[in-house]
């Protein structure tokens, strides 16, 4: 892991990746291969890239229950109580429509209307995330979707994780499909003869997947260009080394391209840090992946003084952000650009990952600039609502339909006009 100055900072800028040309054409293959050929386009996407050979696509009522009783009840205890948190938590965010009168009569407001079907895409590959069906499904619950499909890639034996499987389970999912990958994205865009169409798809994975959410967006909508995992930590020297190591290595186990970044004042928790991250690589089970992570996206910045660090964060603009100072509430209100932000020593950010509430559904590559994590009002529509009166029309048609003339468009100032006979 590579110590740094504030100056060098440029390194670690990534753009969104955009694929290679070569992927981008295979996406799209895929894409106009599942819209013509449907299912048959999908099994054989899933046989090619999954090896996974499959009867049906859609997991059925036995498959269920199997994974249900396959797991012990402590652990069905603990998915309970997440997801009773993460559902707490967005409740907490759902907005209400609202009208306002008056006093010449005219009405207006917005009116909250939740989508009718959302898509979770639930990714598989190096690992298998409960978690992922509990941030994209429950957010669309409590805003109300009536139906909500889930897709999953399948392994070598046609079957999704349990864990998968009982999460969704636990949240009434019925709808889950064992298709992964561009060829997933595609059959919840534009339906097949088994999977249903949406209107929205939610839910992070590869670069394909990430490809073709680019592809189908404006014939469905999408939650955001997911690139790898990312923590920055900013610590002073109150902050422990070894707790700071484990942090960002819970990150970097993620991806080979995943970044991880300690910004600090201190130059002996510099060291310290960059000599703990070699201890802890060492016993890891993903150590390869970790270590990839580490040696490209892994960096120390040392920074003159608080502000010099916060600063830095800002213009990191990071997805998951600790802050682990003598006073990490004093530097909240400072930070600008996060996904999500972790407060104190004990607020390790797989709290956040699995267990407190909130979502890890987060913008990745400093998007978080200018967008916010997965939430409840991703799955609601906006609708405005406007009842004039004869009143208001009468004072105000004539400022109208000027208006309108002034764009050049005489029959929008006509269709105010028109109704002054109403009044003559």
């Amino acid at each position: 892991m590579r110590i740094i100055n504030k100056t060098d900072l440029g390194s670690l800028k990534r753009s969104v990746d955009q694929g290679t040309e070569q992927q981008r054409a295979a996406v799209q293959k895929i894409i106009d291969d599942v819209k013509n050929n449907g299912d048959k386009a999908v099994k054989e996407y899933t046989e090619r890239f999954d090896r996974a050979y499959l009867d049906s696509l859609k997991v059925t009522k036995e498959e269920f229950e199997q994974a249900y009783e396959s797991l012990d009840g402590e652990f069905v205890q603990i998915l309970k109580e997440a997801a009773d948190n993460i559902r707490a938590f967005h409740e907490k965010q759902l907005p209400n429509s609202w009208f306002d009168t008056s006093e010449n009569g005219t009405i207006l407001g917005q009116k909250i209307t939740p989508i009718d079907v959302a898509g979770v895409y639930v990714p598989g590959g190096t690992a298998a995330y409960p978690s992922s069906v509990f941030m994209n499904v429950i957010p669309a619950q409590v805003a109300g979707v009536k139906r909500i499909v889930m897709t999953t890639p399948p392994g070598k034996d046609g079957r999704i994780p349990d864990g998968v499987l009982l999460a969704a389970h636990l949240l009434g999912i019925e709808d889950v499909y064992k298709v992964g990958g561009a060829q997933a994205v595609a059959a919840l865009a534009y339906g097949t003869e088994t999977i249903p169409s949406v209107d929205k798809i939610t839910g992070p994975g590869n670069v394909y997947v990430a490809l073709a959410k680019r592809e189908v967006f404006g014939d469905v909508d999408i939650d955001m260009i997911a690139g790898p995992s990312e923590i920055a930590v900013l610590a002073d020297e109150t902050a422990k080394a070894k707790e700071i190591a484990a942090d960002l290595l819970s990150q970097a186990e993620h991806d080979a391209r995943s970044s991880s970044v300690l910004v600090t004042t201190s130059e002996d928790l510099a060291v310290d840090v960059q000599k703990e991250v070699d201890i802890q690589l060492n016993s890891l089970p993903r150590t390869e992946i970790a270590s990839q992570s580490v040696k490209d996206y892994g960096m120390i910045v040392i920074c003159k003084d608080e502000a010099e660090a916060i600063e830095t964060i800002n213009d990191i603009a990071p997805e998951h952000l600790e802050i682990i100072t003598s006073d990490p509430f004093q530097c909240l209100g400072k930070i600008k650009h996060a996904g999500a932000v972790f407060l104190g020593p004990y607020s390790s950010e797989p709290v956040g990952d699995y267990f407190a509430g909130p979502n890890h559904v987060l913008p990745t590559n400093g998007t978080a600039r200018f967008s916010s994590p997965l939430n409840v009002e991703d799955f609601l529509k906006k609708t405005s609502v406007i009842s004039y009166s004869q009143q208001a029309l009468r004072a105000n048609g004539d400022k109208i339909a000027r208006m309108a003339r002034l764009e050049g468009l005489e029959a929008h100032a006509r269709a105010v006009e028109i109704r002054k006979e109403r009044w003559t």
